[in-house]
């Protein structure tokens, strides 16, 4: 019986700790962004505080897709595994 693909893989810590580290640093400016956005969007279509959230909602959810592909593309680029 062979062993499977993932059978032989190690964890390569220092391309995760970029990877995470990077994730952070720019999920802070993206859901910073996302929040004051739309905060001031709001402000700019004068909607009420109803409307600001439902607003800086919307941008979070925009944030964390845009998340998800900077994520997947630094894995691509740094991958998380190597062959052991």
């Amino acid at each position: 019986m062979q062993p499977t693909a993932s059978g032989n893989r190690t964890i390569a810590w220092p391309s995760v700790i970029t990877v995470i580290s990077a994730a952070i640093l720019i999920g802070a400016e993206v859901f910073g962004a996302a929040f004051a956005g739309g905060w001031a969007l709001a402000i700019l279509l004068g909607l009420n505080d109803a409307g600001a959230h439902i607003l800086q909602a919307v941008l979070f959810g925009i944030g964390v897709l845009i998340m998800i592909a900077f994520i997947r593309a630094a894995q691509r680029v740094e991958p998380f595994t190597r062959r052991a």
